[in-house]
């Protein structure tokens, strides 16, 4: 474990006092317009006094045509700066390197008013135009400023989950023959430019990361390991402080060649040895962090476990920790700082609390 509690200083000059980090867990805990609820700081919190290190917020909407659920914390105007700025300072005085996860939700944007943007037109949606991918670029770039003036240490941009910027680059979502399709550097091009964008319009100490998926997972859209090696490549050239890898698991395989050495591995071959790879998916033991770290990940991100328990990088040092099985009680999570919103949201998975959905 002695990885694990090893610093890591990033090239923007910030140093992560060890390599784990909160994931950027969607929790529906703020309010309906996007200001930070009590519940979602709360939550935060805990995990900052638990011993997190880099902590993230949830995707955080830049604007209303990417929202994509309610409760989702905003960071799109300025009536979302004083909630942010309360919550930027208190993760900081309680140890953290708190970071915004700047999102836009694309063609699955459910709150976006009118027509959603996607690379191409569908029921509801409307494609991009040249226009269109300017102005996501610049909300973007007025989401970071925000969060540098609301104190926060860096943000990440969310290129992940077949989300916006993974409607891009997906093959089987993006047919356009114009400059933002076509090859890879073409399907690339949106979120490539939003990330040298935000790298050029923040402070140099300010850390700038990326969420990636650089493989199908959980649906077949044609994302493929070696395009997401160098896309992760081109990412890091680009100004990308990290690549966070949005995975099943940490240190898997690629689903459609399951012999191949894995994801994180390729990737971190692909990228420069200065922007670590950070992944989630499965850690929940010291066992599983090794795994991970074997697999070339450079910092694990924590999940599902975070939620059990918000000390998670303190607890998974002692001998023989493992994660609190599921399904777990109302009132376990309500001591680790789960609210009511929060709470309901967690019933809709399979098994995993009590009396919420039955295990499949």
């Amino acid at each position: 474990m002695s990885d694990l509690t090893r610093p890591l200083t990033l090239r923007c000059g910030l140093t992560l006092p060890h390599r784990a980090a909160l994931a950027p867990l969607t929790n529906t805990q703020s309010h309906d317009d996007g200001t930070l609820g009590d519940d979602e700081f709360r939550w935060l919190l805990a995990r900052a006094h638990g011993g997190f290190g880099l902590l993230s917020t949830c995707a955080a909407y830049v604007s209303d045509e990417g929202k994509a659920w309610r409760g989702q914390l905003g960071i799109a105007d300025a009536s979302h700066d004083p909630g942010l700025a309360r919550l930027a300072a208190a993760l900081t005085d309680a140890g953290a390197i708190p970071v915004v996860q700047l999102h836009h939700a694309g063609r699955i944007a459910s709150l976006a008013p009118g027509l959603k943007l996607g690379p191409a037109d569908g029921e509801g949606v409307r494609a991009a135009t040249a226009d269109d991918l300017a102005r996501v670029v610049d909300t973007f770039v007025a989401a970071a400023r925000r969060a540098v003036a609301a104190g926060f240490a860096g943000v990440e941009v969310h290129g992940a989950n077949g989300y916006l910027f993974t409607q891009f680059l997906a093959p089987a979502d993006n047919p356009r023959e114009d400059a933002w399709g076509g090859d890879l550097a073409g399907r690339a091009r949106l979120l490539r430019d939003t990330v040298r964008a935000v790298r050029a319009a923040v402070p140099a100490g300010f850390a700038v990361g990326v969420r990636l998926s650089p493989v199908d997972v959980w649906s077949q859209r044609g994302l493929v390991v070696d395009d997401g090696a160098q896309v992760a490549a081109w990412l890091a050239d680009d100004g990308a402080d990290w690549i966070h890898l949005s995975l099943g698991s940490a240190w898997g395989t690629p689903p459609t060649a399951p012999g191949d050495e894995p994801v994180a591995r390729t990737v971190r071959r692909a990228v420069r040895p200065d922007v670590p790879i950070l992944a989630a998916g499965g850690i929940g033991t010291a066992g599983d962090v090794a795994r991970a770290f074997d697999a070339g990940v450079d910092v694990v991100v924590i999940g599902r476990a975070a939620i059990a328990h918000p000390d998670w990088p303190r607890r998974v040092l002692e001998a023989g920790f493992t994660v609190a099985p599921t399904p777990w009680s109302e009132a376990s999570l309500r001591e680790a700082a789960v609210g009511d919103a929060f709470l309901t949201y967690l019933k809709g998975f399979p098994g995993l609390v009590e009396g919420g959905r039955a295990a499949r």
